[in-house]
């Protein structure tokens, strides 16, 4: 059974020491930063939305296990109310097992039990498996930014 618990700080220092390399080199493969600065701005973000951590009000760190745990989401309940998921990431041996749309749908409920009645994601254009997934799972594209490479 596919179930969310609460980030140990063990885990969300586990999480961190992942995701800010990830989110940096997103960055770099979709232009909006060069490698040179990728890592420090990546930086940047994470303390500016997490300044205290895991217990920052207004989100919520979850571990997703299923026996094990196999990946993480992260919950940020807006000002508005509405939520934003900031990240998923199903570990890369867990993958393809439909750990991650399980993983949406429970915090779709939790989202419902915080009373949110809309919850938004950012997805990088590049990756399609993920694209695919929100889509099945009722997400709908609100904008879309497009640049083309014209050097060379």
């Amino acid at each position: 059974m596919i179930q969310l618990r609460g980030m140990t700080a063990e885990e969300f220092d586990e999480y961190l020491s992942h995701a800010i390399p990830t989110y940096a080199e997103e960055h770099v493969r979709s232009g909006r930063w060069t490698k040179e600065e990728s890592l420090e701005k990546s930086r940047q973000e994470y303390a500016e939305l997490l300044p205290d951590g895991k217990s920052t009000e207004g989100n919520y760190l979850y571990t997703v296990t299923a026996d094990e745990p196999v990946g993480m989401i992260w919950l940020n309940q807006k000002q508005n109310g509405d939520g934003f998921i900031f990240d998923i990431y199903i570990w890369e041996q867990h993958q393809g097992k439909g750990y991650g749309k399980r993983a949406m749908q429970l915090i779709e409920e939790t989202g419902r039990e915080l009373g949110m009645e809309k919850i938004g994601l950012h997805v990088f254009g590049h990756n399609k498996t993920a694209r695919a997934l929100y889509e099945k799972l009722g997400y709908e594209t609100m904008n879309v930014i497009m640049s083309k490479n014209i050097k060379g």
